[in-house]
């Protein structure tokens, strides 16, 4: 859980320089830097989504050590993939997908989102029902898994119309607004708070053992 913290540290940076620097997308010459950052912003999103769901739905079938390598192996071949093909669209075919215009629509681009949601969205879906005799043990991952599918399922919606209607583009843009700006709390108070608050007890614990066996708390017994 402590690497998983480190890159949620990381993506938070990305995330943060992504929201202060929104101007660039419709400021000439800034093009490129803002593809290049929105690319790798998204991209380490992604990798905490599918790093989350991967080590998850491990359960205990494996150890500490085993469950992050594969984690992290699973997560890195799909992101490194989805990278790859985001990026031929984007510098190979010149098509402006971190780049919202709505009065020149690019269907190719529409189509690429319409696929990306459109499997998250199954993923998510199938999860949440396919696994629901297991929420009473699980809570926070229901709730984080419910929330991330009607997301989804709005951006899928948002995609499909946003071709052509000026509702769809206002959705799917306030969606990727929600996404950006509730993703990462939505990470941290639904799994690492109370990672981290049980660490503070064990730590809290452990200074209380060795202070009592120092004979800090004679005096009060006496």
């Amino acid at each position: 859980m402590i690497s998983y913290y480190g890159c949620l540290w990381l993506v938070s940076l990305l995330n943060l320089v992504w929201c202060f620097v929104q101007a660039w997308e419709c400021t000439p010459g800034k093009e490129m830097a803002w593809n290049i950052l929105s690319l790798f912003t998204t991209s380490g999103m992604l990798f905490l989504e599918i790093s989350l769901l991967a080590f998850l739905l491990q359960g205990n079938h494996a150890s500490g050590l085993q469950a992050l390598t594969r984690t992290f192996v699973i997560s890195g071949l799909i992101v490194a993939l989805d990278l790859l093909l985001k990026a031929i669209y984007l510098f190979g075919f010149g098509v402006p997908l971190f780049i919202d215009n709505s009065e020149h629509p690019r269907q190719i681009k529409w189509g690429l989102w319409v696929v990306h949601r459109l499997v998250l969205t199954a993923i998510y879906g199938s999860i949440l029902f396919m696994y629901h005799y297991k929420w009473r043990e699980r809570p926070a991952f229901y709730k984080y898994v419910a929330f991330m599918f009607i997301l989804n399922a709005l951006e899928l919606f948002g995609a499909l119309t946003g071709n052509g209607a000026s509702f769809g583009f206002w959705l799917y843009s306030a969606t990727i607004v929600c996404y950006h700006t509730f993703y990462l709390p939505l990470l941290y108070i639904t799994f690492l708070a109370n990672f981290f608050e049980e660490e503070d007890m064990h730590l809290e614990n452990v200074y209380y053992s060795e202070m009592k066996d120092a004979g800090f708390f004679d005096a009060d017994c006496e």
